[in-house]
């Protein structure tokens, strides 16, 4: 039996509420070779984004590095909100000789704020070395594997995670080493 819609607005909330995400490329690709994920919907560019859980982050990294996303462009967190998720996410781009279209793909991680660990794609894509460096000193995210993860911008005795939108700011920090 279908809904009774009373207004236009509760007409665009209905769509909105039983929208269907459009399956992309990668998707279809990661699907077809048996990697679980779910499909979330593009952003306003147009890439197309993929939810994947931590433990098969290595994975599903590893077979798009083989099917030809070969650029990190990005890597970033972000927190969703006081007691929701903190994201982990990654912007890859398959770099080829149509330079003017490059495929793009983001991979999104959502991490519990109590325990948020993800294994780091350092080893797949250098380009994460600093990057994975600044969410983890940002955020407290945790990247396993992680060759040198320690803080990056703030200082190494700094206590929190000052992106969190939890994050309390301290009165005061003294320098240590400034005399």
């Amino acid at each position: 039996m279908a809904e009774e819609v009373n207004s236009p607005n509760e007409a665009v909330n209905l769509q909105e509420e039983t929208a269907i995400a459009p399956v992309g490329p990668v998707s279809t690709w990661l699907t077809t070779n048996g990697f679980e994920h779910q499909s979330l919907t593009a952003d306003h560019l147009g890439v197309e984004m993929v939810q994947v859980e931590a433990d098969l982050l290595l994975p599903l990294c590893t077979a798009l590095y083989a099917y030809g996303f070969n650029y990190l462009q990005c890597q970033g967190a972000y927190d969703e909100g006081p007691g929701k998720s903190l994201v982990s996410f990654y912007h890859l781009v398959k770099l080829t000789e149509d330079t003017r279209n490059p495929e793009e793909v983001r991979l999104k991680v959502f991490l519990p704020r109590e325990n948020p660990v993800v294994p780091s794609v350092y080893w797949i894509w250098k380009a994460a070395d600093w990057q994975e460096r600044e969410c983890y000193d940002m955020f407290g995210i945790v990247y396993e594997g992680h060759p040198n993860l320690k803080r990056i911008l703030m200082p190494e005795d700094w206590v929190g995670w000052p992106l969190r939108k939890d994050y309390i700011s301290p009165d005061f920090y003294e320098l240590q080493d400034a005399y």
